[in-house]
């Protein structure tokens, strides 16, 4: 939350990531803990109109090659959106990018990108290789869902 609010006060974009491990995962709090996190990272958030990223990167999926299965994030990007609906208010929740991020590849970001709750994706080790990194930039849904 404190990192939160010093670079909305700076007038930088923060990207708040939010996600569980995997023994969170396993024992079925993944919505408990996600909502939780939403909530504290933004309740106390002095610019409610500020401009945030928001991404799920469950922990369990960075850097392992293993990725949530896409309908399971997408469920996961709604259950954000209807969080910050209960925080921030239903237009900044509509209007706020919600990216998934956790082992996205050429493989499986066309999937991703078609899903109605995801708006975009983090890119990690993909990006290091340039063909796989266009190849998901052209998957995207529209060439700002890709960012750098």
């Amino acid at each position: 939350a404190a990192k939160v609010q010093a670079a909305v006060a700076a007038g930088v974009t923060p990207i708040l990531c939010v996600g569980e491990t995997l023994e969170q995962r396993e024992a079925g709090t993944t919505d408990a803990v996600v909502t939780k996190q939403v909530t504290q990272s933004l309740a106390q958030l002095e610019n409610k109109n500020a401009a945030i990223v928001l991404a799920y990167e469950p922990v369990w999926a960075i850097g392992t090659g293993k990725n949530c299965e896409a309908a399971e994030a997408n469920r996961v990007c709604g259950l954000i959106r209807n969080t910050l609906v209960e925080v921030l208010g239903t237009d900044i929740a509509q209007s706020t990018r919600i990216l998934y991020g956790g082992s996205v590849k050429p493989t499986n970001s066309s999937e991703l990108f078609s899903l109605s709750d995801i708006d975009g994706a983090l890119i990690g080790g993909a990006s290091l290789v340039a063909s796989d990194f266009h190849a998901i930039g052209m998957s995207a849904k529209t060439p700002a869902a890709c960012s750098v």
